[in-house]
């Protein structure tokens, strides 16, 4: 049975690194007969405004409610974008900020520290690209992207990270460099469908 993969391109920008990250990763699983949606957040649309202190949240915009649809049909997903600040752009927050909230991602018990995590059964992948070396990030900052999402988002929710990686120094790259990571991005994709 062909696996359904979901892929994010949390980049607000039309044209990046993180697209052709997510074009090779998508031919990997393609080809080994994946079903494929994507989603690129420079095309979405919605409210990046949060209020987080008011217990009545406006209604989702549809590009959110695909978001939603998507991970839902997903049996696998693929989250890539950039990081800057030592984080995911606020667009791309807001996104997670907005759609994947209580009710859908998790549900709170109501005595208690416990949740429900409500998107079990999925895993996912997630490709973070950044000027700062992964070794620089690793020893000094201690991975703060890499933890949040697979950590604090993905697992948080019952999904199940079977890869994070990053790539980096994008400024320091050059053609050679860059064309191993599609390479590595294709072969994540494949391994994914598998």
């Amino acid at each position: 049975m062909s696996k359904n993969i979901f892929i994010w391109v949390a980049h607000p920008q039309r044209e990046s690194l993180c697209s052709a990250i997510a074009d090779a990763y998508e031919v990997g699983a393609g080809k080994s007969g994946a079903n494929i949606r994507r989603q690129n957040l420079q095309a979405m649309r919605f409210d990046q405004a949060v209020d987080g202190g008011t217990k009545s949240t406006p209604p989702l915009e549809p590009d959110l409610i695909q978001w939603q649809e998507n991970i839902t049909w997903a049996d696998h997903l693929l989250f890539v974008h950039p990081y800057w600040w030592g984080a995911m752009p606020a667009k791309a927050k807001a996104v997670l900020d907005r759609a994947l909230s209580s009710g859908f991602g998790y549900k709170y018990h109501r005595k208690g520290m416990g949740w429900d995590k409500l998107l079990s059964g999925r895993t996912a992948d997630a490709i973070i690209t950044a000027d700062t070396p992964p070794l620089i990030d690793t020893l000094i900052y201690r991975k703060p992207g890499r933890r949040v999402i697979k950590n604090q988002v993905l697992e948080f929710c019952g999904i199940k990270t079977r890869n994070v990686q990053l790539f980096g120094s994008v400024k320091l790259a050059n053609q050679r460099k860059i064309a191993g990571w599609l390479r590595k991005s294709q072969t994540l994709g494949r391994k994914a469908a598998a």
